[in-house]
């Protein structure tokens, strides 16, 4: 039996990335909160010393398509630490508290 939901591949994708997009956003601080069909990420910018974080972008997705990021994250920084070492750190999230009043995660 065939599987419908992904495409094969060696299909390939037209990816259309816009001049804005592609300059990106920078963000040092993640919060992730789910619910029984999506997962919800902040991407925040916390500046030292200032008390009021901002949100920068929030991504919605599928639980599906979470558990699929982060087996391309981890695939990545494996790719990243044999070509460049071990990344340090990242073991330590902030020690302020991260709940949106639910079930919450932290990255």
């Amino acid at each position: 039996m065939e599987d419908n939901k992904h495409p094969h591949p060696d299909q390939q994708i037209n990816v259309e990335l816009s001049e804005e997009v592609a300059e990106g956003t920078y963000s040092n601080l993640a919060m992730i909160a789910h619910s029984n069909s999506e997962f919800v990420i902040d991407f925040i910018i916390l500046m030292p010393g200032v008390p009021k974080a901002k949100v920068k972008s929030r991504i919605i997705m599928t639980p599906d398509h979470a558990k699929r990021l982060l087996a391309a994250l981890k695939d990545n920084i494996n790719k990243y630490e044999s070509a460049f070492g071990k990344i340090q750190g990242g073991g330590e999230g902030p020690s302020f508290p991260m709940n949106f009043g639910g079930t919450a995660g932290e990255a």
